[in-house]
């Protein structure tokens, strides 16, 4: 194991652990967001309950009050006491009730007189309305559980200390309190006191109606305009997120893993391209590429009239990359040129015996857009020529659409190519600025039409409807046409059909796959052997 592949394996490693904690962390603040919002709500349904339970006794409470107050009997009478048994007996949270004068609890329907407490209550505060509310009164403990006395005129009821119990939810603790309760009403010296502050803070949250946050403390608050009341639920952070502890571990461990992934992947990326930038650069320095000849033939005769040349590379892991991915990594770090000067090599020393043997033969290379601008490249395309002692004419210049966007660079280079002989082919035709217009000024020599048309033969394809159209164009400008992707005969004998006059030409899987140089001599060879054969039988 060489020591880039374990500085890589080390830095891998740590960006996916750096990823992976920092999914685990947006996972984490993201679940707790939504338990927060989640305990938020609920606090608001539990508050909700509770405001309509309390409203449910309080309407009780004072419909028991004023008809005890509008009763029709004797003041404490053994009958008025009998009716007010009656109410209790029918109610869902009264325990007792009965007169008060005073502060002191004259008779009561469920104790008698040596039972009644004593001493005089005081009222903890008084509502809008006069009624008296009492609380945590000692006299009145059932099984420790304080019960509350409420008083209107001299009638009184108490409700059941077990009220609570019926408005205890799970989630949160709650607080029943009287908006005119006194000790919710601030005092001047409460601003200078941090303490007091606080309980300020939180006396308004359980007093008013909303949500409401105190410190680590959530608030949801109900009130109730009609009986001066408030329900208000409330938790902490800390128990919101203890309650929404399986949604945090979800969430974080999610993210986690999504992040060590996204990390791996990103740095899996970043060094194939950069490393891939590097194995390009040593591959054209130790001449690695392979150029492979795919055939250019006569749909007519079916004769190879010339080849296209394709560049392949195999980096240094023994993966093929294929021409759209490295030519495109040159192209960004602005050295495709050698790649175009180390075909050129190729083609003039693979093929140089065939060019200057057959003067009609042609053998098409790919430039890149950089090259047109590149004041380099005319001048090593005709130094090579020179010493292979080849004619410019027979080395075709290929051009994609996209490389002629910038018509003024793309007509000066154009020129200058034509000028010293150069065939001027236009690749991938259809598929990108096609105009009359356009190709008239750029007075090129020919249009390879581009395999998504090919491929349309046979279909109901809208761009097979297209196609006559180009055809008719290039036969008007006098363009040589070369179909490219040819697969089948059908696609082939339409191309053929379709021309009225000159020559078309092909090149696809039909008449041959790209092919290491050897093998396409052979493949030129055994062509003209089968035609000689058919000359000496004829």
């Amino acid at each position: 194991m060489n020591r880039m592949f374990r500085e890589r394996i080390i830095v891998t490693l740590l960006v996916t652990l750096l990823a992976a904690a920092l999914g685990t962390l947006a996972g984490y603040l993201l679940g707790r967001e939504i338990s927060l919002q989640l305990a938020q709500r609920k606090l608001w349904e539990d508050s909700d309950r509770m405001i309509a339970i309390s409203e449910t006794f309080s309407k009780e409470t004072r419909t028991a009050l004023a008809q005890i107050n509008g009763a029709p009997f004797q003041f404490c009478s053994e009958a008025e006491m009998s009716f007010v048994r009656t109410l209790i007996f029918q109610s869902h949270f009264l325990k007792d009730g009965g007169r008060m004068v005073d502060g002191r609890i004259v008779c009561s329907a469920t104790l008698r007189g040596v039972d009644l407490p004593q001493a005089q209550m005081k009222p903890d505060f008084v509502q809008p309305d006069g009624t008296l509310l009492y609380r945590n009164q000692a006299p009145l403990i059932v099984r420790n559980l304080r019960a509350v006395v409420v008083q209107s005129g001299s009638a009184y009821v108490v409700y059941t200390p077990h009220l609570m119990d019926l408005l205890t939810v799970t989630t949160s603790r709650f607080m029943l309190v009287a908006t005119s309760d006194p000790s919710l009403v601030p005092t001047s010296e409460s601003s200078a006191d941090p303490a007091r502050m606080k309980q300020l803070q939180i006396n308004q949250a359980i007093s008013h109606e909303g949500n409401w946050r105190v410190d680590d403390t959530f608030y949801a608050t109900r009130c109730s305009a009609r009986y001066f009341k408030c329900v208000s639920a409330n938790i902490s952070i800390h128990e919101a997120l203890h309650n929404g502890r399986r949604m945090l571990a979800i969430f974080s461990a999610g993210t986690g893993v999504i992040g060590a992934l996204l990390g791996f992947l990103f740095l899996l990326f970043y060094f194939r391209n950069r490393g891939m930038e590097q194995q390009l650069r040593r591959a054209i320095r130790r001449d690695k590429l392979r150029i492979f000849y795919q055939p250019i033939v006569n749909l007519d005769s079916k004769r190879i009239v010339g080849a296209e040349a394709l560049a392949r590379w195999t980096d240094e892991e023994g993966f093929a990359v294929g021409p759209d991915v490295f030519v495109r990594i040159a192209e960004e770090r602005g050295f495709v040129g050698e790649i175009t000067e180390l075909v050129v090599r190729h083609v003039l020393r693979d093929m140089g015996e065939s060019l200057r043997r057959d003067a009609d033969f042609r053998i098409s290379i790919n430039v890149a857009a950089a090259d047109l601008t590149d004041p380099n490249f005319l001048p090593m395309l005709e130094e090579e020529l020179r010493k292979a002692c080849v004619p410019a004419d027979q080395l075709a210049i290929e051009i994609t659409e996209s490389c002629t966007a910038r018509q003024e660079v793309a007509e000066a280079a154009i020129l200058q190519l034509r000028q010293k002989g150069h065939s001027i082919h236009i690749d991938d035709f259809g598929t990108g600025y096609s105009s009359l217009s356009y190709l008239h000024k750029l007075s090129i020599d020919a249009i390879k039409i581009d395999r998504s048309f090919t491929q349309a033969v046979g279909t109901q394809a809208v761009t097979l409807s297209i196609l006559p159209q180009i055809l008719s164009m290039a036969q008007a400008l006098k363009l040589q046409v070369i179909v490219e992707g040819v697969e089948t005969r059908e696609q082939a004998e339409y191309f053929l059909a379709m021309t009225d006059s000159g020559t078309i030409l092909a090149q696809g899987w039909l008449f041959g796959r790209p092919a290491a140089v050897e093998a396409f001599c052979q493949l030129i060879e055994n062509q003209e052997q089968k035609l000689l054969a058919v000359a000496n039988v004829a």
